[in-house]
């Protein structure tokens, strides 16, 4: 009878690898010098290109690390920013493709109800390594694609930074 409690509590109790690792972890963030680097360079991207945006970097738990609202961005786009970046990260998706993925006719689409998910394009993962490191969001432009457009142009100008 021992024997048989001893075999139940050891096959019931016992935790699957995916369980058994250290107690803690280590994650990898940008620095705040990083984050501005790429706000920078995406603010650049859009001057150039003649849009007036708010930039936000968020760090891989979606908290701000960065603004920047260029000086005639309308005042509903640093918000709307800081809103893509973190539904980017947290859906670890950029938001052209959750917007796609979420339309309304979608069984997903219940997910752009929930508060601060801004499922339209603008905000993109920021990947490096192997690692999520955050996410930029971009609002200002006069269309998610131009959004998208100065993301890409925020996180190019770390990527090379970031995969060291």
């Amino acid at each position: 009878m021992k024997l048989l409690l001893s075999a139940l509590l050891g096959t019931c109790c016992a935790l699957p690898p995916a369980f058994a690792a250290d107690a803690g972890y280590a994650i990898r963030l940008m620095t705040p010098e990083t984050a501005l680097k790429a706000a920078l360079a995406g603010q650049a991207a859009c001057r150039k290109a003649g849009f007036q945006v708010a930039i936000a970097v968020v760090d891989r738990t979606g908290q701000v690390q960065v603004v920047l609202r260029d000086r005639f961005a309308g005042m509903h786009t640093a918000e709307a920013a800081i809103d893509k970046a973190w539904t980017a990260v947290s859906f670890k998706m950029d938001t052209t493709a959750l917007a796609k993925a979420t339309g309304a006719a979608s069984a997903s689409s219940g997910i752009r109800q929930m508060p601060r998910v801004l499922a339209v394009g603008g905000g993109m993962v920021v990947e490096a390594a192997g690692a999520p490191y955050g996410a930029i969001g971009v609002s200002g432009a006069p269309s998610g694609d131009n959004d998208d457009l100065c993301a890409r142009a925020a996180i190019d100008a770390v990527i090379d930074d970031l995969n060291l």
